[in-house]
């Protein structure tokens, strides 16, 4: 299987190496071209040269020394007159010289024309100059440069050119080696952690990347990676708490009835020890119910009958089921709801959110407080809180309240307290029907928790 990198690479290495190609050939194509222009502009503005020193002077001297200066140099020169004859030239006159003197040619501009620029399969490249002396001859200068010469500045040009394609390849092979290592680097420490993720390995650990796509898909799997292991902690954490809660009664049952099993035993003291077994069977079951009622939650199979209530009127309802609990112990239970709140909730569901809350409140509140229920509307939401007066819940403490099976008191008796699990189940409620539930407290100053249900 072709590594990522290789991959990368070899598909970089392509298409760079399809586009310098490309550039390299049009430009080479162009730089050609226009040095043999330049070539070309030249030999014909030399023959304008000429042709403006013989349109002054055309005697036989001025015509010899233009034809011995042109052999001097890599260009030669045939001057013809208006009847066609060579008057003067700096070279022998063989056949390619002769068939271009000799092809017709019409209305030469001033400025010159060119007479044969292709450097392949030619001797010869040429201009003509005409010339229009008032008082002097009337003609034409044609100039000649071998190919030759122009094609060894071409091959001069091509080998620096090879030597730019050579240098620019090399280049191009270390950057693309080093771009798709830079480039598969995180990506394979990406895929590393993937293959430790679904091995059940959560302890991931990938280095910070850039702010780009490929960082953003680093940060999605630690992100990912750090969650997993987070449940995976807590669900060691919630097996092994429901585990010592299970254990708890039923240690009492077992220990319970291998009691009352003596035949000595008394039958007051046989019923006292089967009522102990009782009460730990409905502590038993009530776990059970919360631990199911949980999991109906998280398998969303928790179904929700909305109705629409008028809210004063429900809270009304909940205070007098709980009021006898409160004036029992001496507590004060108000309730301060605004008149025209109506809302979709399940009302029975609910039933378990106020009622938990209300027995909380009940629990850890001394005698001759106050608990408080209040209800109002507030940016299109509705506010529903409840505030006692009691020992409060320790500020390290609040953030956890609402995970299964936390105890803010560790070591609190079997009589004042649950099994962590309402809270859990309370907020599972709340949010099933879009709703927030929040949390203040002060160690003995109180607790108020606050439910926000907001509009569709």
């Amino acid at each position: 299987m072709m590594k990522i990198s290789l991959k990368l690479g070899v598909w970089f290495f392509i298409c760079i190496l399809i586009i310098e190609t490309t550039s390299m050939m049009y430009l080479h194509r162009h730089v050609i071209e226009s040095r043999a222009m330049q070539e070309l502009n030249s030999l014909k503005e030399r023959g304008n040269s000429h042709r403006d020193v013989l349109e002054i002077s055309s005697d036989s001297s001025t015509l010899h020394h233009i034809a011995l200066m042109e052999s001097k140099t890599d260009t030669e020169v045939v001057i013809k007159n208006s009847r066609g004859e060579i008057i003067e030239s700096s070279v022998s006159i063989d056949s390619n010289i002769k068939r271009i003197i000799n092809q017709p040619i019409h209305n030469v501009p001033r400025n010159g024309q060119i007479l044969q620029s292709n450097l392949k399969g030619k001797k010869y490249i040429a201009t003509v100059s005409p010339i229009n002396g008032e008082n002097g001859i009337k003609g034409y200068v044609y100039m000649f440069k071998s190919t030759d010469q122009v094609q060894t500045l071409i091959s001069q040009l091509n080998k620096h050119f090879i030597l730019a394609s050579i240098l620019i390849l090399f280049f191009m092979l270390i950057t693309v080696f080093f771009l798709s290592r830079a480039l598969t680097k995180p990506l394979i420490s990406m895929n590393d952690a993937t293959k430790k993720l679904s091995k059940g390995d959560f302890s991931v650990s990938l280095p910070n990347m850039s702010k780009d796509e490929i960082g953003e898909l680093s940060r999605s799997i630690q992100t990912l990676a750090n969650d997993l292991n987070h449940l995976k902690q807590e669900r060691n954490e919630f097996l092994a708490s429901v585990s010592h809660e299970l254990r708890t009664p039923l240690t009492y049952i077992k220990g319970y009835s291998d009691i009352g099993r003596r035949l000595s035993l008394e039958e007051k003291e046989r019923i006292h020890y089967f009522n102990i077994i009782h009460e730990e069977s409905e502590h038993l079951e009530q776990l059970v119910k919360e631990l199911f009622d949980l999991a109906r939650l998280d398998q969303n199979a928790f179904s929700i009958d909305r109705k629409r209530v008028h809210i004063c009127s429900y809270l009304q309802s909940i205070m007098e089921r709980v009021l006898p609990a409160f004036k029992e112990k001496l507590i004060q239970l108000k309730l301060d709801c605004e008149d025209n709140l109506y809302f979709s909730i399940d009302p029975i569901r609910f039933d378990q959110v106020f009622l938990n809350l209300l027995d909380n409140a009940l629990k850890y509140s001394n005698e001759n407080s106050t608990t408080q229920i209040k209800a109002f509307k507030m940016n299109d939401s509705i506010h529903i809180s409840i505030e006692d007066e009691g020992i409060g819940i320790p500020k390290e403490d609040l953030p956890y309240i609402f995970n299964r099976l936390y105890r803010v008191d560790k070591s609190r008796s079997r009589a004042t307290g649950g099994f962590g699990l309402g809270l859990a189940i309370v907020k599972e409620i709340v949010e099933a029907h879009g709703g927030e539930i929040s949390v203040k407290s002060k160690v003995g100053k109180g607790t108020c928790f606050t439910l926000v249900l907001k509009e569709d």
